[in-house]
């Protein structure tokens, strides 16, 4: 396998959607399958499809394609969904409450623990998930070896709340709040800005090719 900072950022950013791709192949009792089926399913080219695979060895074979079983299980490796995480959430709106109840996450491996809130005192959520204060935060993260933290918060609470957990032991942060985190090469981030991907939406919407 090349070395990881070889690989371009796109080409990482799609291999989740090769696994929900190769997810869905296998619901389907698909065993083996072709650039030419996932490039499809995808919209992008079959020619990517091998370009994107060969960055992390050979797959398949010409004129053989490939097992659906063993790529998906390389991807998720790829992926870090071979290992459980420990996950909390800071914020209890809307989005907090919504994130922490999605059962998908769960099922692959993202295990939510605990929401905090500045607003809300002990609680329980669906399936028995702790709604608790701020002040157990710290405390809650030692006990427990979090690994990851959702936030969804304000933009003004974001970066406090960033630091906290950060210095509590967190290295990874999934950010809903509507400002961007840039917390150095030792911590993991991805921001999420809901705001973007909706103008991209519309964007698209204002331009597609009218229908006769």
């Amino acid at each position: 396998m090349k070395k990881r900072e070889k690989i371009s950022e796109a080409v990482i950013r799609r291999l989740p959607r090769y696994y929900h791709c190769l997810k869905e192949l296998e619901k389907d009792g698909i065993t083996r399958v072709s650039s030419t089926v996932i490039s499809g399913m995808l919209n992008i080219t079959a020619s990517q499809v091998r370009q994107d695979f060969s960055n992390f060895g050979e797959f398949g074979q010409q004129g053989y394609g490939y097992d659906v079983d063993f790529l998906k299980t390389k991807i998720s490796s790829l992926l870090g969904l071979d290992s459980a995480y420990n996950v909390i959430v800071v914020g209890g709106g809307n989005i907090g409450r919504a994130l922490a109840n999605y059962r998908g996450f769960l099922n692959e491996g993202f295990n939510v623990l605990a929401v905090f809130d500045n607003r809300q005192f002990d609680l329980e959520l669906r399936d028995g998930i702790p709604l608790l204060s701020m002040e157990k935060l710290k405390k809650f993260i030692r006990e427990n070896n979090v690994d990851i933290c959702f936030i969804a918060t304000n933009a003004e609470s974001a970066k406090e709340v960033a630091a906290l957990v950060i210095k509590s032991g967190i290295k990874a942060v999934w950010n809903f709040a509507p400002v961007d985190l840039y917390l150095g090469e030792n911590v993991a981030v991805e921001n999420i800005n809901m705001s973007e991907s909706l103008f991209m939406l519309s964007y698209k919407l204002k331009n597609l090719t009218p229908q006769d």
